[in-house]
């Protein structure tokens, strides 16, 4: 069958704008420095920040106390200064909270311990020996103790906010540890991270934290140390700019933990665009401090974690 000309002239018409779209997509996938920087450090700050807010869920659910955790860590810890790190827990006596948190605790199937729901209520505004100041309320399911293997924390927000930054999502904790080590599955789905003025994070990741110090002392949470692997990403908006990125450890620098810190003290993370690594994050070298650089085409900045 003949193709009538005007037909074959289209098909060559569309060939070409195709051809030309295609040449102007591979085009804008390479960024100018100018436009690496500005991404760079956009979606740098926004996986850091995302990183220390959900790691302090984290902390914060393991410390309500023994029988669904460790007990001591995150908010629920005394003060103290031993270890010449953070004050995040005591050594001796009765751990204590801010006054102005209140616990609900509430047996979803009494007597019986598990599964148990656990209220962290921060009111109107509750500032913690850390210096956040948290409002609102923390809900999490414990289907047990979460030392024990297998057992699942999965947390809830209710107009919660850390300094002004409001936070959303779910928040998933699985204890996946071996006689060997103590280990969690982390997950955050739909996480979102609203400023005031309308900028945003959005953030999901899935991370396995392992303790690689401490394990002969499980119940007390000052010593323990933990190597962070997995992989992140999001978008970010900020004005009428919105990127997206995904980002993952690097292989040879996991990030390290520490319940006596609530900044990730080491360990580097890959910042992506497409398929080609565009920022690394460095979290030092073990320091206890809110300060990171992030590294883009050979330049590098310092960053002020919040």
């Amino acid at each position: 069958m003949r193709i009538p000309r005007t037909t074959g002239l289209a098909a060559v018409l569309l060939l070409a704008i195709f051809t030309t779209f295609i040449a102007c997509k591979k085009e804008k996938s390479e960024l100018t420095q100018e436009e690496a920087i500005a991404f760079g450090q956009a979606t740098s700050q926004s996986d850091a920040e995302a990183e220390a807010i959900f790691d302090d869920v984290f902390d914060n659910t393991m410390g309500v106390n023994t029988e669904v955790g460790v007990g001591g860590t995150g908010v629920f810890g005394q003060a103290n200064t031993a270890f010449g790190d953070e004050i995040i827990a005591g050594t001796g006596g009765t751990d204590t909270i801010p006054p102005c948190l209140t616990i609900t605790v509430t047996r979803l199937n009494a007597p019986n311990p598990f599964p148990v729901r656990v209220v962290m209520d921060f009111g109107t505004g509750c500032t913690g020996r850390d210096g956040r100041l948290r409002k609102g309320k923390i809900i999490t399911v414990y289907t047990g103790r979460m030392i024990v293997p297998g057992s699942v924390a999965e947390t809830t927000f209710d107009g919660y906010y850390v300094n002004d930054v409001h936070v959303e999502g779910t928040h998933r904790s699985k204890n996946t540890s071996t006689s060997q080590n103590l280990s969690f599955e982390i997950t955050v789905r739909n996480g979102k991270l609203t400023r005031p003025n309308g900028n945003y994070t959005q953030w999901n990741s899935t991370k396995v934290i392992t303790q690689i110090e401490g394990n002969g002392t499980p119940f007390f949470p000052l010593d323990d140390v933990f190597s962070v692997k997995g992989e992140s990403g999001g978008s970010v908006k900020r004005d009428t700019t919105i990127f997206q990125w995904a980002a993952r450890t690097l292989p040879d620098a996991p990030l390290i933990k520490r319940f006596t810190c609530r900044w990730i003290v080491k360990g580097k993370i890959a910042i992506r665009r497409t398929n080609s690594d565009v920022a690394v994050i460095d979290y030092g070298n073990g320091l206890c401090d809110n300060k990171a650089t992030i590294t883009i085409n050979g330049q590098t900045y310092e960053i002020t974690l919040h």
